[in-house]
């Protein structure tokens, strides 16, 4: 087939082959160039002749494959390969040695005993050695021999591993090091390869040292013992964040403007620093402060500072600080000073409690309790009244910029609209040019104000008219930031009235007035009610109300018993006043009558009594005060009633 041209349909070969690379006949070997068979044909397809197909004999063992039959053979994972230098990377044995040196030409020692450390690193076979430095010893110290291929012999030969151990010596250079121990890994690499170590030795005492140690002792005590430094940043990285939070109290009762107070004390564990912080109800009525001590550290005592330290440096470092206050300084009940002030702990937090009993094996105390304190309530002092309008403008002017007019009582206003209280009264004073002159005083049930008006007297050259305008009227020696008022309960018959200066003594009133004490007596004494009433009586107002007590008395007791002629005996007090008063021509018969109602004094129906005399209604009850009559109880003196008023013809 081998024969057919290459022609569609006569060709074999794989249409469907992707790699067409013909495979390398030519390699290099020690640089020179060899050509070898392929083993393989185009595009790495395997070739004919390697193809069972293609083997004429049939004994021949390529066609059977024992693998088919018993599987692959397995074989154990070969290790990779690693160089010596990567297998013992960073692998060191180290041995502990020292070495005798001479001292010439010193009185106070002979050799010296220097310690040091033999390292040998594994990936070269180098060595070198190194002294551990210590302070203050004299003479040069650090690397002795640099690092290399140690000669062991003149004839080329270098130190190996297995020819070091414990208590050999080892010359290197001049020097005889003699070594005493190793390390743990060393051991363990020595004993696994097969070398037995000796035992361990002790290296001897240098003497200089020792004496050297003996004499820091005894000097030692005479300096002064500095603290140990702290790791600062290990602590930062520690405590970062974390606060103690302690509430505390200030109380200086004895200081000017000294008050209780409530703060916030934090206490900074990054770096032992203190803070305290304004409360907002503490800036009632003060600056506004945010902080009362700003993030720093605080002494214990900041008035103990050394004799040197200059009076004018305003803060203290920690050169002349001795000591601060730590959180073991800071328990609950306890007290502190900052800078002269002293503070009471009141109570923590959670976490500052958990803190002291994990980290000071500390156990808090419980909060402590104080009384609520009393509410501060500013006093409002009213300023002195100046005379100027009445107290209650000055007051509403003292309590707001724009002045208010003062409340009124709309109440009682409205239920004593058009209701006034009358009295008839005289000057009670040593001058007898006023003896003549009379006045009449209004007293308002609905504000309390009092109105003087004067009468008119014909050729007295009193002109009469207005005493006093509608205004409230002080009693004497009061207070005039709080003044006390006259009311209706000061007003009776004989009263004193004073009337900025002027003293007014009441003599008359009317029947309104006695009706009103009825229907309140309450707001009247009882003698102020007798006057009153023994006033009226005297002046024959009362009729009406004897003829219903007569009535009365009649339908409860049955008629009187007819007096004997000649005796004063049997005649009741009830007629001895009704004598002047003649009610009927005939004597009164006590016949049934129908029932009546009887009206107590205290329901009397007042603003509108019953007023028996029309004359008297007219008289007593006139709007016009020039119409307003005077009822005077004065001896010698003839009333004359002319037209509508009444006046009083002789003087007092």
């Amino acid at each position: 087939m081998d024969d057919l041209p290459k022609l569609p349909g006569n060709d074999f070969a794989n249409r469907l082959r992707q790699k067409h690379h013909i495979p390398q006949c030519f390699k290099y070997l020690n640089g020179y160039p060899i050509p070898m068979k392929p083993i393989c044909g185009l595009g790495g397809e395997q070739l004919n002749e390697d193809s069972i197909y293609y083997c004429t004999d049939e004994t021949d063992s390529v066609l059977y494959d024992p693998i088919l039959t018993y599987g692959r053979l397995r074989k154990l994972p070969v290790k990779p390969y690693r160089p010596h230098f990567v297998l013992y990377d960073q692998k060191t044995l180290k041995f502990n040695a020292f070495f005798r040196q001479a001292v010439p030409e010193s009185p106070k020692e002979t050799f010296r005993i220097r310690y040091v450390n033999i390292l040998y690193f594994l990936e070269d076979d180098t060595m070198t050695v190194l002294e551990p430095v210590i302070e203050n010893c004299g003479y040069p110290q650090g690397r002795l021999v640099r690092r290399g291929r140690i000669l062991k012999s003149c004839l080329g030969e270098a130190y190996s591993w297995k020819d070091l151990n414990i208590g050999i010596d080892l010359e290197i250079h001049g020097y005889v090091f003699h070594i005493t121990d190793c390390d743990p890994f060393t051991k363990e690499f020595l004993l696994s390869n097969g070398i037995e170590l000796n035992e361990m030795e002790f290296p001897p005492p240098d003497p200089a040292m020792n004496e050297r140690s003996i004499s820091e002792r005894q000097s030692f005590k005479h300096h002064k013992m500095y603290p140990v430094p702290q790791d600062k940043l290990r602590k930062y990285l520690e405590y970062q964040g974390k606060v103690l939070h302690f509430d505390c109290l200030l109380d200086e009762p004895d200081q000017p403007g000294g008050e209780r107070m409530t703060y916030k004390l934090f206490y900074f564990l990054e770096d032992d620093t203190v803070s305290i912080k304004e409360l907002k109800e503490n800036q009632e009525g003060r600056d506004y402060f945010p902080m009362l001590l700003r993030k720093q550290k605080l002494p214990k005592n900041w008035k103990d500072v050394p004799v040197t330290y200059p009076s004018i440096c305003m803060e203290l470092s920690d050169q002349e600080v001795s000591e601060y206050y730590s959180p073991r300084d800071l328990l609950v009940g306890g007290t502190i000073f900052v800078f002269g002030r002293k503070f009471l702990l009141l109570d923590c937090d959670r976490f500052t409690r958990c803190y002291y009993e994990r980290m000071l094996k500390i156990i808090q105390p419980d909060a402590v309790q104080l009384g609520s304190p009393e509410r501060r309530t500013p006093r409002k002092e009213l300023p002195t009244y100046l005379g100027l309008g009445t107290p209650e403008d000055s007051i509403a002017s003292h309590h707001s910029l724009v002045p208010k007019s003062p409340r009124k009582d709309v109440v009682t206003y409205l239920v004593n609209m058009n209701k006034f209280l009358r009295y008839g009264c005289v000057l009670d004073n040593a001058h007898p040019e006023d003896s003549i002159r009379r006045f009449v005083l209004s007293l308002s049930l609905a504000d309390g104000t009092i109105t003087i008006m004067e009468s008119t007297i014909r050729n007295s050259g009193i002109r009469g008219g207005r005493f006093l305008s509608p205004k409230k009227v002080w009693k004497p020696d009061c207070n005039p930031d709080a003044p006390e008022y006259y009311t209706a309960k000061d007003f009776f018959i004989g009263a004193i009235i004073i009337v900025y200066s002027h003293r007014f003594r009441i003599v008359s009133t009317d029947l309104y007035v006695y009706r009103y004490m009825q229907a309140h007596p309450e707001m009247f004494a009882s003698n102020a009610i007798e006057t009153v009433r023994n006033y009226l009586l005297g002046e024959g107002h009362l009729k009406d109300d004897l003829r219903q007590a007569i009535e009365d008395d009649c339908q409860l007791y049955g008629p009187p018993p007819a007096p004997e002629p000649n005796d004063d005996k049997g005649v009741g007090e009830v007629d001895k006043r009704l004598q002047d008063f003649k009610l009927n021509e005939s004597k009164p018969e006590c016949k049934p009558l129908p029932p009546v109602a009887i009206i107590p004094a205290d329901t009397h129906p007042c603003p509108s009594p019953i007023i028996p005399d029309e004359e008297i209604k007219k008289t007593y009850h006139s709007h016009e005060h020039m119409d307003l009559a005077l009822q005077g109880q004065i001896e010698g003196e003839d009333v004359v009633k002319v037209g509508k008023s009444v006046r009083f013809e002789d003087g007092c």
